[in-house]
């Protein structure tokens, strides 16, 4: 029985070690059903920190997420599409500013002034009586001419008409048409001073009251300067408007001319034309025109304020023109504002507007008669190149409705 002992161990041990792994397998094989499809919970790599403190990177542990690999580029896939750029408005090019009077006198023509059709009808008349002539005398007042003026005008013409026996349309009309370029005074220097000093540019002051289309006329008369080949640079110094400098600078941007303006709303006016015209030196401008509040004439405040604006701009470069905007609907009106500004201000020019819309266009007579200041520049309509020059005998032919 001892004997077979040895041969029950050499038997029965390795069945025994067989028996165990078949149960560890099957045993494995039954906890890997109950957990399959449960993702194993990734490594997280441990951070080690270096001798300074800083954190070190993390050594790889083989078992963490694969490195990322840049897909390479779909030939078919359209190209990202970039923002498209602003487009800048399109720059306009002003009309040629030589015989602009003469193309614009039609509307002059139209406008109904009693120095044209009715003087004509007038002196046209077979006989010439006093009624006659006050009634001539009255035509020229209610245009505006003035009294000093109207009385000029009436004796010259009784002399002509005693002396010349024919009065035929043809002759009247030459007549009256000498007279009446006499009266506007084609002597006057009408042109615009733009000869800067030392390096500076030329700088203009538009002045005017409230409602006379000054803000306008400044867009405009940019518009005349670009057409003759001018660098021009815009000074909003109209600062208690809020739609002004905006309205400036959208007539700037059409001809390509930049606007200086104050961010805030109230600043004050007489800085911002400084800094106009130290900018047009800086960029070699030709001409700084510089837009203004409008005003009251009888408002003491406002005027000295605009006194304050000429005083400052003078530091940096001496004033050029200061032209004064009327409105020739306004009449005698008018007047009044001119005496008042070219005290304050210096006027050296006048621009009426709205010219091709009034009965009154001896307005012209009576300011250069009044200030002795000549009338430079006409508005007769509102389209943007609707702004001349003013040239005497083209005046008065649109007048008589030539």
């Amino acid at each position: 029985m001892i004997d077979q002992i040895p041969d029950l161990v050499l038997f029965g041990v390795p069945v025994l070690v067989v028996v165990g792994a078949l149960v560890g397998l099957l045993a494995r094989r039954g906890r890997g059903d109950q957990g399959e499809g449960r993702p194993e919970a990734p490594s997280t790599p441990s951070t080690t920190v270096s001798d300074d403190g800083a954190p070190a990177a993390a050594a790889p542990t083989g078992l963490g997420e694969p490195p990322v690999v840049d897909a390479p580029p779909n030939p078919e896939a359209p190209p990202s599409a970039e923002p498209e750029a602003p487009t800048a408005p399109a720059v306009e090019t002003p009309e040629p500013v030589a015989g602009r009077l003469q193309r614009l006198r039609a509307r002059l023509a139209r406008s109904g002034s009693p120095l044209g059709a009715k003087l004509l009808d007038v002196l046209s008349r077979d006989t010439l009586g006093e009624d006659e002539w006050d009634e001539l005398e009255e035509t020229l007042l209610l245009a505006d001419v003035g009294a000093g003026p109207t009385g000029e005008l009436v004796d010259a013409l009784r002399t002509e008409v005693k002396v010349g026996a024919a009065r035929d349309t043809a002759t009247v009309r030459a007549l009256l048409r000498e007279r009446l370029v006499e009266l506007v005074d084609p002597t006057l220097d009408r042109s615009l001073h733009l000869d800067g000093a030392d390096g500076a540019p030329a700088v203009v002051l538009v002045v005017g009251v409230n409602g006379t289309g000054k803000t306008t006329t400044v867009g405009k008369l940019a518009r005349v300067l670009v057409a003759e080949g001018k660098h021009v640079l815009l000074g909003a110094a109209d600062t208690f408007r809020a739609a002004a400098a905006d309205q400036l600078e959208t007539w700037g941007s059409r001809v390509g001319v930049a606007t200086v303006r104050s961010d805030k709303d109230g600043a004050d006016p007489a800085s911002v034309a400084f800094d106009a015209v130290r900018r047009g030196r800086d960029e070699g401008a030709d001409v700084v025109l510089v837009d203004t509040a409008g005003r009251l004439q009888n408002k003491a405040g406002l005027m000295d304020e605009l006194g304050k604006i000429a005083r400052v701009i003078s530091r940096e470069a001496p004033i050029s023109e200061v032209l004064l905007v009327l409105d020739a609907t306004t009449g005698q009106n008018g007047m009044n504002q001119a005496r008042v500004f070219a005290e304050v201000a210096g006027v050296t020019g006048i621009v009426l507007t709205k010219l091709d819309g009034t009965a009154k266009g001896g307005i012209v007579v009576a300011v250069q008669r009044e200030l002795g200041v000549p009338v430079k520049l006409v508005g007769l309509g509102e389209g943007p190149d609707d702004l001349a020059p003013f040239e005497p005998g083209d005046f008065v032919d649109g007048l008589l409705g030539d």
